[in-house]
């Protein structure tokens, strides 16, 4: 009502729907795991990799971060969390305790962001063409696989009723007392209103019950900051070196875009240049303004900051495209001097950066900067400024 929010899609058949293509999806997961991705052709060598293939790219040049990233991003918490929606959904309909479903939709939402099949996606299409510029590029099962598994992704999280579910999860703990210092506290997980005082568990999911995000000034100010150091050797050090027939040279993200335009692909290089440099710039900009303000107590432009907050959070993860695209590289091209591309140390602080922002999107509470800006009272307003959590009814 006040932010222009969505609180709700209510669709006709959300959970039986969405049962079907999680269920699909989960086995599209198999056979993308389990088939050939892309195949490489260079001067009669031939080369293919498997999605199992790309992390170990990372590996052997004892890179763990990057390495880690690509295996949860792309194969463990895309298919992990079709699993848990596939366990919920199909508990709901058997005699499975309902404390035991409330726990697995939580970590199914918790695993939301971090599913990156789609960033993956558009990573790899990055690489196909950067590929081809050099010689002969194969598309295997395992990609056709992946692309219909984006599709039925994209389905069911738009087909599931978040709130229905919850519902037909239902609480499965008695009601909570209520005290001398019981307020109503919306939980952040399941949206359940409760009586109940600050640090109570959910009746519904078990979560943490609490007015506001414990201190989201200063532990999103503290990412942030270090995000903008990170920030600096990410471009400063070279992402990957391709080498060809001997020949070749260390390149940072920003030597990419301009490899990309001198080979006429403008509209790759730009996308790599928004994802890469303008997207991490803008996040680190953009949510060092929503600090200052919130911290100064303005009430200017409320509505337009919290859309700021939910564009930052949600283009987070797209940045994600040149750790993607690098370990494509580097898991197809390895024909030593006849031709191959080798990660750089700036691969490693751009991963670091983009996990670190995203982090500190999820730590910030925007509900901080109505308090700050005394649109929820005055108690709230003072603990959006020390960082504390007081007050009653969330906004």
């Amino acid at each position: 009502m006040r932010c222009n929010c969505v609180l709700r899609r209510q669709r006709r058949g959300s959970l039986s729907t969405t049962l079907a293509l999680a269920i699909a999806g989960f086995i599209l997961t198999i056979i993308v795991a389990a088939e050939p991705l892309m195949l490489f052709r260079l001067t009669g060598l031939v080369r293919e990799t498997t999605m199992f293939g790309l992390p170990r790219a990372f590996s052997d040049e004892g890179m763990p971060l990057p390495e880690l990233a690509v295996v949860f991003t792309t194969l463990v918490a895309p298919a992990l969390r079709l699993g848990l929606t596939v366990a919920v959904l199909a508990g709901l309909r058997l005699r499975v305790p309902r404390a035991l479903l409330a726990g697995m939709a939580r970590v199914r939402e918790w695993l939301r962001p971090w599913a990156m099949i789609e960033v993956f996606l558009l990573g790899l299409f990055v690489a196909y063409t950067r590929l081809a510029a050099l010689s002969e590029v194969h598309v295997e099962l395992a990609l056709y696989a992946l692309v219909a598994l984006m599709l039925v992704t994209a389905c069911a999280d738009t087909w599931l009723d978040e709130v229905a579910m919850w519902e037909a999860i239902g609480r499965h703990g008695p009601p909570l007392p209520e005290s001398a210092g019981s307020q109503t506290i919306a939980c952040d997980v399941c949206g359940l209103i409760s009586r109940c005082e600050e640090g109570d568990a959910c009746p519904r999911c078990d979560s943490g019950l609490d007015h506001r995000k414990r201190n989201p000034l200063g532990r999103c100010c503290a990412l942030v900051v270090t995000g903008a150091v990170l920030y600096l050797p990410a471009n400063l050090y070279p992402v990957l070196t391709v080498v060809r027939l001997g020949r070749g040279a260390p390149s940072t993200i920003l030597g990419g875009v301009v490899e990309l335009a001198e080979y006429h692909m403008y509209p790759l290089a730009l996308l790599v240049l928004v994802a890469s440099i303008v997207v991490p710039m803008f996040k680190l900009v953009g949510l060092t303004y929503l600090l200052f303000t919130t911290w100064r107590g303005s009430s200017r432009r409320l509505v337009l900051r919290t859309r700021l907050y939910r564009t930052i959070d949600f283009i987070g993860r797209w940045s994600m495209i040149d750790v993607f695209m690098t370990a494509i590289l580097t898991a197809l091209v390895r024909m030593g001097i006849i031709g191959s591309v080798t990660p750089g140390l700036g691969v490693q602080f751009f991963c670091a950066v983009v996990i670190i922002t995203m982090i500190a999107a999820i730590t910030f509470d925007p509900r901080a900067m109505w308090d700050a800006a005394g649109q929820n009272g005055t108690a709230r307003a003072r603990a959006a400024r020390t960082g504390t959590t007081t007050g009653a009814v969330p906004a």
